[in-house]
């Protein structure tokens, strides 16, 4: 009787050591699991948040408005979230494979519609101008001067000369007794400049 039973307590004994033997112990595998860098979430949100952009559509679409999107989606992505076109929208000029802007205006003329005098395209695109520092008339040189839309190099020259012969701009209207700047070219620039 003391024989097997024997056997069975050194098969336990042996059953024991093996096991523990073969498995590593708690503290080596703690020591694997690496430790998730704060950083890299935080720089993966920013940018998540600087591939938003946000697109503003009006006229002949279901739901005009302000829709927000990714950076590489495309205008015919906007004009699915504004519910599509009506019945009457004219979408031959519409390039539908543009990509979108932050900021970027789409108008969706209906058929028939004149635009407006002046309004070159469908599309409002941001200027670098309205997204940064307006221009100040008084303080900039020629070749600044010259970026602005409607103004060359030899409108930029007249506004150079007239501020030497009369002084500093008192108002942005001021620009408006600048020779070859009538109203069409100050309506392009107006929201661009300042006196101050």
């Amino acid at each position: 009787m003391l024989f097997p039973s024997i056997l069975v307590v050194s098969g336990l004994c042996y059953f024991y050591f093996s096991s523990s033997d073969s498995s590593p112990p708690q503290e080596e595998l703690i020591e694997t699991i690496q430790p998730i860098e704060e950083k890299n979430l935080s720089e993966s949100a920013e940018e998540a948040v600087m591939q938003q952009v946000f697109v503003e559509i009006k006229g002949a679409v279901m739901y005009p408005g302000v829709y927000e999107l990714e950076q590489d989606q495309r205008i015919k992505d906007v004009v699915l979230l504004a519910g599509g076109y009506i019945e009457n929208a004219d979408t031959q000029f519409i390039n539908h494979a543009q990509k979108v802007q932050d900021e970027m205006v789409i108008y969706i003329p209906l058929k028939g519609e004149q635009l407006e005098e002046g309004a070159s395209s469908l599309l409002t695109l941001p200027t670098e101008t309205n997204k940064e520092q307006k221009i100040n008339i008084n303080k900039a040189d020629v070749a600044t001067l010259a970026t602005l839309p409607g103004i060359g190099p030899s409108k930029a020259q007249s506004i150079l000369s007239y501020r030497e012969e009369n002084g500093q701009f008192q108002t942005i209207d001021d620009l408006k007794n600048v020779s070859g700047i009538g109203d069409k070219t100050f309506e392009k620039l107006k929201d661009a400049i300042t006196v101050k």
